[in-house]
């Protein structure tokens, strides 16, 4: 699914136009990214939680050359699904197989 089916689906939905259906999903984007940016985890009940984790430095190997490259310090976005979450994608995959 892209970003343009998941518009077409919201604004299907809610009644809301495309236009105005695009630009809250690019505010609900905007707000988790600028939320991980200052530090700031979000919890989203029955979803799942965003984070952002710090990786340590670290001594990799170019796969190609085989030379070793440091990897300093950085920080990534992690997402974590609720149990919920987990539940209901994990029943609609079971009733997709018995149909």
């Amino acid at each position: 699914m892209t970003k343009a089916d998941l518009v077409d689906i919201v604004a299907t939905g809610t009644g809301l136009t495309k236009l105005e259906t695009e630009a809250v999903i690019e505010g609900f984007f905007n707000s988790v990214i600028e939320s991980l940016k200052a530090g700031k985890g979000i919890e989203i009940r029955g979803f799942g939680t965003f984070k952002v984790r710090k990786k340590s430095a670290r001594l990799a190997r170019n796969p190609k050359t085989g030379e070793k490259v440091n990897v300093p310090e950085h920080y990534v976005p992690v997402f974590k699904f609720s149990k919920d979450f987990k539940t209901a994608v994990s029943k609609g995959m079971a009733q997709k197989e018995t149909i």
